[in-house]
């Protein structure tokens, strides 16, 4: 049985403290949301973030820890008896129900007589723009049409909980713009927590109030996107977010990164420190840039080329290993391939230093 470690909060909203422990894994985070609130959870593959999902839900036992939601101990209540909506990353509707029947099933469960379900479900599918297709079954709906269908059916049991699973990641790239920002749209009009499992930064940077990353079922650093995006704590985050992150001691506007070189900041900081900066603020020559007054200057070897957007991101090694974005053109005007020897330099402007 798990054993609660607290007792429940006052306050209305989210409070659970997961831990799951398995042979080979243990996750082990506390999350905690106010009502409106849209919390992401963001970690790379194994990191804990679908057991997390699952432990909220009732479908994965936790092995100590609590789970409170609006006060309300919900740790030894089963799946079908928790306010607790989701939407799976594959919908999983109802292949044999309509759309309309789908979203009534809820509300069925619930006990509510079959012609108010039904009533309650073409509201909320006229709702997600969907009032043509009442009739439909899943077979016939588009991904976005099925997308709005799981999201209408979660709602539909008026849940003071939404889990969201990777709701955006069987949609093809132009469906996902567009459902991505209706998913923003109902996401700011409920009035409860929603908990929302994502690796696609973009879908966590636009739909989350607040981001939490989990790395080996831990976590590593939550925050605001800004906070987030501004100051990443690990390799993993600095990935996500598109920037080139080092630790190091600082010493005034000198860093000595763990990684060997120094970097010239213009903030001022003493002690550990990272220090940050985007791809496309690194330059780079073929020669040594004769004249050059640059501080944060390496000998680097190009070891890899990829499309990235409208750009070419090279991967660096050498004196210090980074990525670099630089135009189609550029790429072919420095002859880039596999093997390159390249000069790299950052302004210290364009670098962001804070301590760790």
């Amino acid at each position: 049985m798990p054993r609660p470690d607290t007792a429940p909060p006052d306050s209305p909203g989210l409070d659970a403290h997961l831990v799951v422990a398995r042979p080979a894994f243990r996750l082990d985070i506390t999350l905690t949301a106010a009502p409106g609130e849209v919390l992401a959870l963001l970690g790379p593959n194994g990191a804990g973030k679908t057991t997390a999902l699952r432990a909220l839900a009732g479908l994965t036992r936790l092995t100590a820890g609590h789970l409170h939601l609006d006060g309300t101990p919900l740790h030894h209540t089963p799946p079908e008896s928790r306010p607790v909506g989701v939407v799976f990353q594959d919908y999983l509707l109802f292949p044999h129900l309509t759309a309309l029947d789908n979203v009534a099933f809820g509300p069925r469960c619930q006990g509510t007589p079959k012609p108010q379900a039904r009533a309650q479900a073409a509201q909320w599918l006229s709702r997600m723009g969907l009032a043509d297709h009442t009739a439909t079954k899943p077979r016939h709906l588009s991904g976005g049409q099925a997308q709005r269908v799981a999201l209408a059916r979660a709602l539909a049991v008026r849940p003071r909980l939404l889990l969201l699973d990777e709701p955006l990641a069987a949609l093809d790239a132009r469906t996902r713009l567009d459902v991505r920002a209706q998913l923003r749209h109902h996401l700011a009009d409920f009035e409860a927590v929603a908990v929302l499992v994502t690796h696609d930064p973009l879908d966590a940077m636009v739909l989350a109030d607040r981001l939490v990353v989990i790395e080996d079922g831990l976590i590593v650093q939550e925050g605001t996107p800004s906070d987030i995006a501004r100051r990443p704590r690990t390799d993993y985050i600095a990935r996500l977010v598109g920037l080139n992150l080092y630790r190091g001691e600082a010493e005034g506007h000198t860093v000595h990164l763990d990684a060997g070189p120094t970097l010239t900041t213009t903030e001022h900081l003493t002690g550990p420190a990272f220090v940050a900066f985007p791809p496309s603020a690194v330059t780079l020559f073929r020669d040594h840039p004769t004249g050059s007054s640059a501080r944060n200057l390496w000998r680097c070897r190009v070891t890899g080329l990829e499309t990235h957007g409208d750009q070419i991101r090279a991967a660096l090694t050498g004196d210090l290993p980074l990525a670099a974005d630089l135009t189609t053109v550029a790429a072919a005007e420095l002859d880039l391939h596999p093997g390159t020897e390249v000069w790299a330099t950052v302004k210290a402007t364009q670098t962001h230093a804070y301590p760790a």
